[in-house]
């Protein structure tokens, strides 16, 4: 199955790191509420008041930090998340 967001709203992967220090693994619930993922699928940007559509500064593959804000899914057993272009905080260079 394939998704395909509308307006400014951008499908991303999560990608999962476990985060031991110490030996001791902290749960989720402890973690910071800022997320990175791999974006899979963007949409066609933001309709804008005057009928034309701003684009979307992201392309698929782009690493990125987005905030805790998201719709999750699961689709084929793989889990992803669907975030607004304004919740992506960051592109990972």
């Amino acid at each position: 199955m394939t998704l395909k967001p509308l307006g400014d709203n951008v499908v991303v992967k999560p990608i999962k790191e476990e985060m031991v220090k110490g030996g001791i693994i902290i749960p989720d619930t402890a973690t910071e509420r800022t997320e990175k993922g791999e974006v899979i699928s963007v949409g066609t940007g933001k309709l804008l008041d005057n009928g034309t559509r701003k684009a979307i500064e992201l392309k698929v593959g782009d690493k990125v930090l987005y905030s805790y804000s998201k719709k999750e899914l699961k689709v084929d057993g793989q889990e992803f998340v669907i975030v607004s272009e304004e919740d992506i905080l960051a592109i990972i260079v």
